[in-house]
């Protein structure tokens, strides 16, 4: 994916919410993790569909795992990640919009389960590329937790 450089890069934190509005989802805790290349998402019950498409369901709450919206995604490609301790596991990348505060942009992610972690989603080196600078002491700098609609 081609990055477009800002003009001056924002400050985020260590850890930031993210909404993902293509999929109607809002206030992922994310951590920032300058460590990885590519960003992870937690989610459960992949399928792969024809045309191309997947399926999944993103955990919305983590207090309540029953609280879970269905996507259905255009599958990018299937690779290889190496994990902090050294494991390789295959996933599936899709590729979605993601917004930090007023900031969007697309980006690939890698579907994982991380349900024994204490972040549903780590966002990576390539999603924060030409954008962002991230202070390590600080969270919370550019995105603040959104009400969230109830139906």
């Amino acid at each position: 994916m081609q990055h477009h450089p800002v003009k001056e890069k924002k400050i985020i934190g260590w850890r930031e919410f993210i909404d993902l509005p293509e999929w109607g989802i809002r206030n992922i805790r994310a951590k920032i993790d300058t460590g990885a290349r590519t960003s992870s998402l937690h989610v459960e019950d992949i399928r792969v569909l024809g045309n191309n498409q997947i399926s999944f369901f993103v955990i919305v709450q983590i207090k309540n795992t029953l609280r879970r919206k269905k996507v259905v995604a255009e599958r990018l490609k299937q690779g290889h990640v190496k994990s902090s301790t050294g494991d390789r596991t295959r996933r599936w990348y899709v590729k979605t919009k993601i917004r930090i505060g007023d900031f969007q942009r697309d980006i690939a992610l890698n579907l994982v389960g991380r349900e024994d972690m204490n972040f549903r989603m780590l966002l990576g080196r390539t999603a924060l590329e030409d954008a962002f600078l991230v202070d390590v002491d600080r969270s919370f700098l550019v995105s603040k937790k959104r009400k969230v609609e109830r139906t």
